[in-house]
């Protein structure tokens, strides 16, 4: 009898994509962030709710699991880097969604989180991931590729609400 395969995708994987839809939502923001419109507050709407719900299932669930697989003292300071990161982006953000249409302000505040969030996940793919994958068994990143998806869900599902 064949055995089933199991198509999901471990924790870094499915970190990755979001990075990935990530940078190109940011991209979109910068592109129509000189210009105020009903299309600009859409990505900016889609650009908060996936920065949040990526942020969460890194801080419940990714981050522990690396925190606690990891002894030495440079690899258990990504954590903490990568969680200030979240921090600062956090500010940066909470400061756009301040903005008032018309603010000069605004765009300079797009290229800026567009600018931390892309120098976190690049720490986050040459630094953290790296040391992840060896640090943590494939089958235990498999299973928190399982429960990610299904945290995503709930967190997506709480935003729309």
């Amino acid at each position: 009898m064949p055995q089933k395969r199991n198509n999901r995708k471990d924790a870094i994987s499915l970190l990755k994509e979001d990075h990935k839809v990530m940078q190109d939502l940011l991209q979109r923001l910068v592109d129509a962030s000189s210009r105020p419109s009903k299309s600009r507050d859409n990505i900016l709407s889609k650009v908060h709710d996936e920065l949040k719900t990526h942020e969460q299932v890194e801080q419940e669930i990714f981050y522990p699991a690396f925190k606690e697989a990891v002894q030495k003292k440079d690899d258990r300071q990504l954590f903490f880097e990568a969680r200030e990161e979240h921090h600062v982006v956090d500010v940066v953000l909470e400061e756009i969604n301040n903005l008032h249409d018309g603010e000069d302000s605004f765009s300079a505040k797009c290229k800026l989180l567009q600018e931390l969030v892309s120098h976190h996940i690049k720490e986050e793919e040459k630094g953290m991931f790296p040391v992840a994958r060896k640090s943590i068994e494939p089958k235990t990143l498999q299973e928190m590729g399982r429960q990610m998806e299904e945290r995503k869900l709930a967190i997506r599902s709480e935003l729309a609400s």
